[in-house]
């Protein structure tokens, strides 16, 4: 049986991007799978969701922007910690920079290793990284929510933390007079989750009840198409809790009986790849996301550091 590529450094292949207007002033960037970015216009000034992985690919991003809006922007939001998100956040040349507490907690503990780490896991991503000046650290951090008065009649944005689920800083940005939900990879739709930094159990029950409620009506998740319409974003929604439920009763049947990591890993890639299979990044993120499960249910509260070795240590381990 062939060897599978190392989790992402086989997929060189450059993805097409839209540029979608949700709203009046409200802007997605998808990209087949890729991570997906977002902005919102402010009376004099732009506020953007998330930052790409290098100053390039950011600035790619921007100059698609700029087709339909020249303000300048005043607020980066980073959803959450992860290179991918991040370092390209100097191309935005941002007034503020804003994250959750914990964001910034993990950027010091982590961050160095994280950026070593994906750039390993997902090349492609990282276009030109001899552009990226070093690790992005917030400006403006708080714990609960924040608003962000856009002007005028635009009203208010809201950045609002819904408890832990992808990382323990994740944060989303709200619209409510829209009813346009940013929701960083704390949604997917239709592109596979990756838990390897993630509290399987909490992001499955509160944090995910604290997404729904919010009634969104357009949602923008961390990957894959922009999803519209209440019942569709739901079923985005609900998608992502039934990845989570299944990895939780595999891997924890599996876990409780005494058996082992690999064990785990089969069983949880049998239950779920007659309907994730063929969605992005599913192959490259299942082995992160059952080692970090696994540590969860042996009691290790706070996800360990990934590093480059460790990385090809799992995937050798599990999908080797």
């Amino acid at each position: 049986m062939a060897t599978k590529a190392f989790a992402s450094s086989g997929d060189l292949e450059e993805k097409e991007q839209t540029l979608e207007v949700l709203a009046d002033g409200v802007y997605a960037l998808t990209a087949e799978g890729d991570p997906n970015v977002g902005a919102i216009e402010g009376e004099d000034f732009l506020v953007c969701f998330d930052a790409l992985a290098t100053p390039v690919a950011a600035g790619d991003w921007l100059a698609r922007l700029r087709e339909h809006t020249g303000k300048p922007v005043r607020y980066l939001v980073l959803s959450h910690y992860h290179a991918v998100r991040t370092l390209g956040a100097s191309a935005f040349e941002a007034e503020v920079i804003v994250a959750h507490d914990n964001t910034r907690g993990l950027i010091a503990e982590r961050g160095e290793q994280d950026w070593a780490s994906e750039y390993g896991r997902m090349p492609r991503l990282f276009k030109q990284p001899a552009s990226i000046p070093g690790l992005t650290w917030p400006d403006m951090t708080f714990s609960d929510s924040a608003g962000i008065d856009l002007g005028g009649d635009r009203g208010t944005l809201e950045l609002r933390y819904l408890g832990r689920g992808h990382t323990e800083g994740d944060i989303v940005a709200w619209l409510p007079r829209q009813g346009i939900l940013f929701a960083g990879d704390l949604v997917e739709s239709q592109a596979a989750l990756y838990t390897g930094d993630a509290f399987h159990r909490e992001w499955a029950s509160s944090t995910l009840d604290n997404v729904a409620a919010l009634g969104a009506e357009t949602l923008v998740g961390g990957r894959g198409a922009v999803t519209r319409g209440r019942d569709a974003v739901d079923a985005a929604i609900e998608q992502t809790r039934h990845f989570l439920d299944v990895m939780l009763r595999e891997v924890g049947a599996v876990h409780a009986r005494g058996g082992a990591l690999s064990a785990a890993f089969d069983a949880a890639h049998a239950a779920l790849v007659d309907r994730y299979g063929a969605w992005p990044i599913f192959e490259h993120c299942l082995p992160f996301d059952v080692s970090r499960l696994w540590d969860e249910l042996s009691g290790i509260e706070r996800p360990v550091i990934w590093t480059a070795q460790r990385d090809r240590e799992v995937w050798d381990q599990l999908q080797g």
